[in-house]
C-alpha cells in the first residue's frame, strides 16, 4: 500500500518568509522605514516565551522592525489597553499582536477588541472576523490561512470539494471553514457533540483537524485518498524510562498516512506556518497603512 504524500509546511513556510523578506526590503526602499510588529507578553508562561522569542527572531529575519514589550503578570487590564492604544497610533507599529493567553485577571476579549483592526494582524478582532464572514479585506487567523494555503498549494482549485474542519474555535475552526467556503468548497463543521463523527469524516475529500485531542482522528475514519491538515498539537504523557512525551497531532498519523492521498505531520506540518503567515500579514498591514496595493501573490 502507498504511503501518503507528506505535506512539507517547513519547506512551504521557508519560502513564504523568504518571500515576505524580498517584499519587506521593497518597501523599506521605497517608504524609508521597514514594517513593524509590535509582540506584548504578559506574565512568564513558558510556552508563550519561547513563542515571542522565535517570533522576534522570524521578524528581523524578515527585514522587519521588532518591538517586544515584555510585562510583569500582575499588570493591570487597563495598563495593558493603555498600550495597546499607544501602538495603535504609533506610525513604526503596522501590526500589534499580544500573546494569549493572558493572566485570569485580564478580560482578553477587551485587549482583542482594543486593537486597530487594521493593525491586527493575528485577525482576532471582531471587525476583522466580520469582514471575512462577508469577503471583505480584512486580517484572517494565521493558522487557517496557513492551511489554506497549503491545500491551493496542493490541489489548485478546491471546488465542488467536500471539506469537513472538526472543532469550532474562533481562532481556526470557524475561520477555517469560512475560507474553505471561499474557495467554493462544500463545508461542514463538526465537533463534540457530532452525532457520528467517524462518518461525517468518511465523506469528506478534505480534512481539517483542529480539536485538541490527541490522535482522537483514526485512519479508518478517513476516505481513501483524502486531504488531511492536522492543526493539533498535543504533548503525550513520558513513556517509561523518558523526560519527555511525544509531540502528536490530533490524527493517528500512522494510521491515517495510509489511507490518506496527502498529510501534515506533527510537528513540521502546519505549525512553521503560522509564524510565516504571521510575518505575511504584517507585511501587507505596511503596505496598507502607507497606502500601498500588498504585494500580490502572497
Amino acid at each position: 500500500m502507498t504511503q501518503a504524500t507528506r505535506i512539507d509546511g517547513k519547506a512551504f513556510a521557508a519560502r513564504l518568509r523568504e518571500k515576505v523578506g524580498e517584499h519587506a526590503h521593497r518597501f523599506a526602499e521605497r517608504t524609508g522605514r521597514k514594517p513593524g510588529l509590535a509582540v506584548v507578553l504578559v506574565g512568564e508562561d513558558p510556552a508563550s516565551q519561547v513563542y515571542v522569542g522565535s517570533k522576534g527572531k522570524a521578524t528581523l529575519a524578515a527585514n522587519m522592525e521588532s518591538f517586544e514589550h515584555r510585562l510583569p503578570a500582575d499588570t493591570s487590564e487597563a495598563d495593558l489597553v493603555a498600550l495597546v492604544k499607544t501602538l495603535n497610533t504609533d506610525d513604526a507599529v503596522d501590526g500589534i499582536l499580544v500573546q494569549l493567553p493572558l493572566p485570569d485577571h485580564i478580560d482578553e476579549q477587551a485587549v482583542i477588541a482594543a486593537i486597530d483592526p487594521d493593525k491586527d494582524v493575528d485577525g482576532f478582532h471582531v471587525i476583522n472576523a466580520g469582514r471575512l464572514s462577508v469577503g471583505q479585506a480584512g486580517f484572517v487567523p494565521c493558522t487557517p490561512l496557513g492551511c489554506i494555503m497549503l491545500l491551493k498549494d496542493l490541489h489548485g482549485d478546491l471546488s465542488g470539494m467536500d471539506a469537513v474542519v472538526i472543532g469550532r474555535s474562533n481562532i481556526v475552526g470557524k475561520p477555517m471553514a469560512q475560507l474553505l467556503v471561499d474557495a467554493n468548497a462544500t463545508v461542514t463543521i463538526a465537533h463534540s457533540r457530532t452525532k457520528d463523527l467517524a462518518e461525517t469524516v468518511r465523506r469528506a475529500d478534505i480534512v481539517v483537524a483542529a480539536v485538541g485531542r490527541p490522535e482522537i482522528i483514526r485512519g479508518d475514519w478517513l476516505k481513501p485518498g483524502a486531504t488531511v491538515i492536522d492543526v493539533g498539537i498535543n504533548r503525550l504523557p513520558p513513556e517509561p524510562g523518558r523526560e519527555k512525551g511525544r509531540l502528536v497531532g490530533d490524527v493517528a498519523y500512522d494510521e491515517a498516512a495510509e489511507v490518506a492521498g496527502a498529510i501534515t505531520p506533527v510537528p513540521g506540518g502546519v505549525g512553521p506556518m503560522t509564524i510565516a503567515v504571521l510575518l505575511r500579514n504584517t507585511l501587507v498591514a505596511a503596505h496598507r497603512n502607507e497606502g500601498l496595493a500588498p504585494p500580490e501573490g502572497l
